[in-house]
């Protein structure tokens, strides 16, 4: 059997993941062997931060968090961070290392932080990069489209799509690169949507994914877990007016498995040469 190698890379935070990986294709009985064997044993899909639930109301509760902070989004990520997720990004972006006339494909991107990034950085090398933002939600989109209009650099280079991650709405083989940031831990089904990733990625292609993962250090992990269940729900009312939205966000960090598990993950749905970098004591780098 012929197989593409496609390459992935990850890097992650004291509690998230950014990967690139480039895919090898594989008998998709294989592949899907694996996934069952692995999702027996991963659960995170019907969950709703330590809530169980069935995959549809996960869905639907998903969608109403984001919409109800869509308006104070980007606000409330340079408050919880201390203006640091704005560091992550630009590394994220730093690891793609894109060149000129690069496809991209920026999934759950909505208000447009890491688009803004890679064009930004190929802006110079060739006017023919391109990016889809692909965002389940009408409201992220409109924020992010809203501010692409200010920014001369975003004209004719950007599209926006309304779409679920679990079914992208594109053709196989379209794209040299895909990245979703603090994403992917949102979504119903992990292996469906990396499924898609590898399905619509050219051979080579790259996928990054920037999250939240387990802090290795136990005093930190400590310290970590006064900060996000009381201190950033308080933030989340005080700014956003949505204490149990940020709670839901917090709780959903728990939940999400662990560098290694992730890494599993990926490479079931056919990547190959997946690595993921710690950032800031647990933030995830995967990179093929």
């Amino acid at each position: 059997m012929q197989q593409s190698l496609r390459k992935s890379y990850s890097l992650t935070k004291h509690s998230c993941p950014f990967l690139l990986s480039k895919r090898k294709l594989s008998s998709s009985n294989i592949k899907n062997k694996q996934n069952e064997e692995f999702s027996s044993t991963y659960k995170i899909k019907n969950q709703f931060g330590f809530e169980k639930v069935q995959s549809d109301e996960k869905q639907n509760r998903v969608d109403n968090v984001f919409k109800s902070v869509a308006d104070k989004y980007d606000l409330m990520n340079d408050a919880m961070s201390f203006g640091i997720h704005r560091i992550w990004k630009d590394i994220f972006v730093e690891r793609l290392s894109p060149t000129g006339g690069t496809k991209l494909l920026d999934v759950a991107g909505g208000t447009g932080d890491i688009s803004f990034r890679f064009l930004r950085y190929v802006q110079k090398k060739s006017p023919e990069s391109f990016v889809s933002v692909c965002d389940i939600n009408p409201k992220m989109l409109e924020i992010g489209k809203s501010k692409s209009m200010k920014l001369d650099y975003c004209k004719n280079r950007m599209e926006w799509v309304e779409a679920n991650a679990e079914e992208l709405p594109f053709k196989d083989k379209t794209y040299d690169a895909y990245t979703v940031a603090f994403g992917i831990r949102n979504v119903t089904d992990i292996n469906k949507v990396l499924d898609e990733a590898y399905r619509v990625l050219k051979p080579g292609g790259r996928f990054l994914c920037l999250e939240f993962s387990e802090v290795n250090n136990e005093y930190l992990k400590w310290l970590y877990d006064q900060y996000s269940f009381q201190v950033i729900p308080a933030l989340g009312e005080l700014i956003a007016g949505e204490w149990k939205a940020y709670q839901y966000l917090v709780e959903s960090i728990r939940n999400f498995p662990n560098q290694e598990s992730f890494k599993e993950l990926i490479e079931n749905a056919g990547f190959r040469m997946v690595t993921y970098e710690n950032l800031t004591f647990g933030l995830l780098l995967d990179n093929d």
